[in-house]
């Protein structure tokens, strides 16, 4: 979606960030890093997936400036920690827990699916088991009930 800037009481945003996608031109990003630095963005960045490729601006004074290396680098604004890792762009939140990416969030769901199916089974067998004992149960007080006997005590 668009930042709605007359949405956050005309304040700019202090970080964007933009993916590439191949209809994207060399002059629309230039366009777009200029009108940026115009309005005040604190950091920008800017990930092409086909290259595998992150670049980043960070505003010193009142221009943004090339963040150079990008690699093991930490957002000022976020805190958030970019690194290279065998050709992926991986990132950390502020506390060092790593951002999923959607294949390991889907892969994390399904066996939290798996994991919740298998409680599901055990804790319906085991629902089975105690109805098959409350049965047993109640058919020994009907005899002993039928013989005259209690099982409350006196």
């Amino acid at each position: 979606g668009s930042y709605r800037q007359w949405q956050e009481e005309n304040i700019a945003p202090q970080v964007v960030f933009e993916i590439l996608s191949p209809k994207n031109t060399k002059a629309e990003m230039s366009r777009k890093l200029e009108f940026y630095d115009t309005y005040s963005v604190e950091e920008y960045y800017l990930y092409n997936p086909m290259r595998c490729r992150l670049q980043g601006w960070q505003r010193q004074g009142k221009t943004l400036r090339e963040i150079i290396p990008i690699n093991d680098w930490i957002s000022p604004r976020l805190g958030v920690r970019f690194i290279w890792n065998k050709s992926s762009l991986e990132l950390y939140r502020p506390d060092g827990e790593k951002f999923l990416t959607t294949v390991e969030l889907e892969s994390q769901m399904r066996q939290e699916k798996k994991r919740a199916d298998k409680e599901k089974k055990r804790a319906d067998k085991e629902k089975k088991r105690a109805d098959k004992e409350k049965k047993r149960a109640d058919r020994l007080a009907e005899r002993l009930q039928a013989l005259g006997l209690s099982l409350e005590e006196e």
